[in-house]
């Protein structure tokens, strides 16, 4: 399973469309995704402060993913899935509240 980072508002758009198709689909070519293991990184960088944020769990199979560097590349050198079209809502198996902690950290899900 992948990850991806959405905002509440963000998914009810997704759900009534169908697919998740983020502008970064449009800009990059690809929708960022994560691990269990790394989605804490991407979301100490680039949410921080939020409190609306889900995890969507992704099931990859038949979507044409690519494991590659972040962007900028992260210093531990882990890389990230890519997936290189809409991801359709069918392919989301679950979906989970993800909260900072009490110090407004992000930190990898317990269960998934």
């Amino acid at each position: 399973m992948i990850l991806r980072i959405s905002g509440t508002d963000e998914w009810a758009a997704d759900r009534e469309r169908g697919e998740v198709r983020p502008d970064s689909l449009a800009t990059v070519g690809f929708v960022h995704c994560a691990d269990p293991g790394s989605v804490h990184l991407p979301a100490n960088l680039l949410c921080s402060g939020r409190t609306d944020l889900l995890l969507l769990v992704v099931d990859p199979t038949g979507l044409p993913v690519k494991w590659e560097p972040g962007e900028p590349e992260h210093p531990t050198g882990v890389w990230f899935p890519h997936v290189y079209a809409p991801i359709p809502v069918g392919s989301v198996v679950r979906v989970l509240d993800y909260a900072p902690g009490d110090d407004g950290r992000f930190r990898p899900p317990t269960t998934i």
